[in-house]
């Protein structure tokens, strides 16, 4: 349980590491990664692939240290989160106020100096719909606000396109609503398996405010959704028949999991679907790079 009594002071690299929640930006990074990839026949000069992807990444850093700095009081009644570096002391809010700006600036401009303005404006928007718009009021005023929100969260595959293509195109846009759709019941899974803490910390997330069975079922039907929409890259001819596959029996794991949690007793069922809704979003993507570069060969013998 979270001790709100005691701060631990003294701080390190590891400290302002956590702060830009690196494993969140590993995988939306993925997905930036990969929708350049996506977005050309030809090889992603290294130039951009270097630094677009560092500029994404310092961006959605610095909204990741905004998100401590206002759930800093709420982190230390949660279990998940109590040991964060600003909620237990090691870092103070003006220390991470200071890396933020300086991680975001540094971002906007690589992204404004070596890649394009449209990529480095969509960042901007992005990571001021994650750190203000949904940390600051979404998450606290509605139980949609991983719904609502959500969209900033989407975006890494958009900008991973516009940074190769200069423009949006509804390929990227398809993907950005991939990843929408993946959200709320990747989210929920783990809103579920730690109801207890959000209720503490009076946070309106679905399982709090309506009960952990509308909430699976809500899982359900969003997974459902996600199913559908991941067949329309196929439809369009984004992808192919590997693609198709993939995505259908990546899906099928996902719907089979959520009923697991629908149907079952098992209380750690919130977690094993949350975990696994991280390695769908994962493969379903590396599907998506080998089916784009098996269709260029095919195209080429």
């Amino acid at each position: 349980m979270p001790q709100t009594d005691t701060k631990i002071t003294g701080v390190s690299w590891r400290d302002y590491l956590e702060l830009c929640k690196p494993n969140v930006v590993a995988l939306m990074i993925l997905t930036s990664l990969i929708g350049m990839l996506l977005a050309t026949d030809q090889m992603v000069s290294l130039d951009v692939l270097i630094l677009g992807n560092l500029g994404i990444a310092l961006c959605a850093g610095s909204a990741a240290a905004v998100n401590h700095i206002v759930d800093r009081q709420i982190d230390d009644k949660m279990a998940r989160t109590h040991n964060r570096p600003i909620a237990r002391g090691r870092i103070e809010p003006y220390q991470a106020i200071i890396f933020a700006l300086a991680t975001g600036v540094a971002g906007m401009a690589i992204l404004l100096v070596y890649i394009n303005q449209i990529t480095a404006w969509l960042t901007l928007a992005s990571s001021i719909g994650y750190a203000f718009v949904y940390t600051m009021y979404l998450k606290r005023a509605t139980p949609q606000n991983i719904v609502i929100g959500g969209l900033a969260g989407a975006a890494p595959p958009l900008l991973g396109w516009t940074a190769v293509t200069g423009e949006i195109h509804y390929n990227a846009l398809l993907l950005v609503l991939i990843i929408y759709a993946w959200t709320p019941p990747h989210f929920w899974a783990l809103a579920i398996h730690r109801k207890d803490d959000y209720a503490k910390a009076e946070i309106p997330m679905l399982p709090v405010t309506h009960g952990e069975q509308y909430t699976k079922i809500n899982i359900v039907l969003y997974t459902l959704l996600l199913i559908i929409i991941t067949v329309l890259p196929f439809l369009t001819g984004m992808f192919g028949w590997l693609y198709l596959a993939g995505a259908l029996l990546l899906g099928a794991g996902f719907l089979y999991w959520s009923l697991v949690m629908l149907l079952g007793e098992d209380d750690q069922s919130g977690m094993k679907t949350f975990k696994y809704s991280i390695t769908y979003l994962m493969v379903l993507f590396c599907i998506m790079l080998l089916d784009h570069y098996l269709i260029e060969t095919v195209r080429i013998i």
